[in-house]
């Protein structure tokens, strides 16, 4: 049974990951800060037929946390099979690029950003231990300049700098990263779940969690001659699924 661990699972996208990949038979653990709430989450879960759940503590803005989480994935799996960095924060709007605070910019990239680096980083060893170690990046669409660039982009007047900059930078470590373990048999991408209505966006998207999950996984659980390095998009929608940088 292969052993993931999702960050922010225990709402949203997140938590519909968790239901999706515990369905096809792995074992999850369900990350979340508040441990009381995530562990609430998986009771209500087993109550509906769902398995091989575990609540997680996990602050990625918090490296004690981080490190706690990996002993315990640690003793508990002696591996790491999948890491799914799900966890994110919108920060406070508006994002006036001319006006935004220095605070403000910082506390979304310690999420977006540096907070994926340092589980990443903790967990890595882990994830070696693994025959297919995978990592998945959740981003967004809004990290493309590419389409930032692009007038006729229908997400073109949306330029939250907190954001959108946070997402930009976690494609630029996803694409570093996969170059440095290139040799390995690793496959690291980042994923765009498509704008989905979920708490995040006080439910404004036209997708639904059980899509952006679904789109998650299919361009996780990839086989061997999946590809690495890669950016896709549910909002792309040629067949590649695969956005610009």
């Amino acid at each position: 049974m292969k052993t993931v661990l999702i960050t922010g699972a225990n709402r949203s996208i997140g938590l519909e990951t968790t239901k999706q990949l515990s369905e096809k038979g792995l074992f999850v653990y369900l990350g979340a800060r508040d441990l009381a709430k995530g562990e609430e989450v998986v009771k209500e879960l087993n109550k509906k037929g769902f398995q091989n759940i575990k609540a997680i503590q996990i602050d990625v803005t918090n490296a004690e946390s981080v490190l706690e989480a990996k002993n315990i994935v640690e003793k508990e799996k002696g591996k790491l099979d999948i890491l799914i960095n799900n966890a994110g924060i919108l920060g406070d709007i508006p994002q006036s690029p001319s006006a935004t605070s220095i605070e403000n910019i910082q506390k979304v990239f310690d999420t977006n950003f540096f907070g994926v680096i340092t589980v990443t980083q903790a967990f890595l060893d882990l994830l070696k231990r693994s025959e297919n170690p995978r990592i998945s990046n959740i981003t967004s669409g809004l990290g493309s300049l590419t389409l930032h660039s692009d007038p006729t982009w229908k997400y073109y007047s949306i330029k939250a700098i907190s954001y959108v900059s946070s997402k930009t930078a976690l494609n630029a470590f996803t694409v570093t990263l996969a170059y440095e373990l290139k040799d390995l048999p690793f496959k690291i991408n980042s994923i765009d779940p498509g704008y989905t209505a979920t708490d995040f966006n006080h439910h404004n998207g036209p997708g639904s969690v059980e899509s952006a999950a679904s789109f998650i996984i299919k361009h996780t659980l990839l086989d061997e001659n999946g590809p690495t390095g890669k950016f896709f998009s549910n909002d792309i929608e040629d067949e590649s699924e695969e956005s610009p940088w």
